[in-house]
């Protein structure tokens, strides 16, 4: 028998509508519904609070096929959590731009190195653009950081390659307006998310 029949025969035995199961699993009916129509299997947190409430082991929930595709599932979800944990950390630390001296600025004749708020000597038509860069790649860190367990089809497909194309843009922007130190910074991000993304590709 396999765990989708398991689970809807031990929650019939207690006389349990899958609305009721899910409260008591601190879960969504639709996660039991998924589970025993076979469309997916609980993750190791949710597979011992079944075992625990039906007070069976987890042998007698699973097979040895199923345990081994659960957990590879869960080592799958625990490297997109650490993924999204790098990208997003990466992402918003572009934020200490502003408060560091990563930018050169040339006063009377030398040049000084200030951070993003403390350059005054440019034009402001070149200010603005950084400072939207930075932010924009920050707040997308934000983001990352804050939708991890966001199942959005369009979310999950793009967020990584918008982070990729914000460091590309700004990496190759602070490369062409001269500012080394910035553009240094980004393009290592940017190197470090594409090998992750190879990696685990």
């Amino acid at each position: 028998m396999e765990f989708n029949e398991k689970l809807q025969e031990l929650r019939k035995q207690k006389g349990l509508t899958q609305e009721e199961l899910a409260e008591a699993l601190y879960v969504s009916r639709t996660a039991i519904s998924k589970w025993e129509s076979g469309r997916g299997y609980p993750n190791i947190d949710s597979l011992k609070a079944i075992s625990n409430y039906f007070s069976v082991s987890l042998d007698e929930l699973l097979s040895g096929d199923e345990i081994l595709t659960i957990a590879e599932e869960d080592n799958k979800q625990k490297e997109k959590h650490f993924r999204d944990l790098v990208f997003g950390l990466l992402d918003f630390s572009v934020a200490m731009f502003l408060f560091l001296p990563f930018f050169g600025q040339k006063v009377d004749g030398v040049i000084q190195e200030v951070s993003l708020l403390a350059l005054t000597e440019i034009e402001p038509y070149v200010k603005i653009p950084y400072l939207i860069t930075v932010f924009g790649i920050s707040i997308w860190g934000i983001l990352i950081l804050a939708l991890q367990n966001c199942k959005a089809p369009l979310w999950i497909k793009y967020k990584d390659k918008i982070s990729l194309g914000l460091s590309a843009v700004g990496a190759l922007f602070f490369m062409i307006s001269l500012q080394p130190y910035a553009a240094m910074f980004t393009f290592i991000f940017l190197v470090i998310k594409a090998l992750m993304l190879i990696k685990w590709a």
